[in-house]
């Protein structure tokens, strides 16, 4: 795959984030659902080919990752975690633990710009907390 820009990867992790909130509420089958996603959110060929990408791979890991944010989340039940946030937590997860050409720190980073644009006030702090716990614990064989 030829390199993708970082605006590309940018627009995609939002529109990951934005398919997964709404998936939150409606719990319907996500397939279908992107779908029908796609077709009401038209995108440039990279946004809607990485998207696709990170979607599938968080739903393909779904449980391991909630697990995973549950356990760095210690103080909080992952239910009082919100949506956008917990969303946003599952993508840069997702990326640190599964995409070998995204630098850990690039997906904090682009984690805490999304929570920035998408989430509250206090969105940013929260995630950037999460994300440098679950980074402690992932395994060192990934670049920092």
């Amino acid at each position: 795959m030829s390199a993708i820009s970082p605006r590309i990867r940018r627009r995609a992790r939002e529109r990951a984030v934005q398919f997964l909130f709404g998936l939150d509420f409606t719990r319907d089958d996500w397939g279908p659902a992107l779908d029908r996603f796609w077709e009401g959110n038209p995108s440039r060929p990279g946004v809607k080919r990485y998207g696709t990408k990170l979607i599938q791979g968080v739903m393909g890991h779904i449980e391991a990752l909630d697990d995973a944010i549950a356990d760095a989340v210690s103080n909080w039940s992952p239910d009082r975690v919100g949506y956008v946030e917990r969303n946003v937590l599952r993508v840069a997860l997702y990326e640190m633990r599964f995409a070998a050409d995204v630098p850990r720190n690039v997906a904090i980073n682009e984690a805490i710009e999304i929570a920035k644009r998408y989430g509250g006030d206090d969105s940013p702090r929260f995630v950037n907390g999460v994300l440098d716990r679950l980074k402690e614990a992932e395994p060192r064989d990934r670049d920092s």
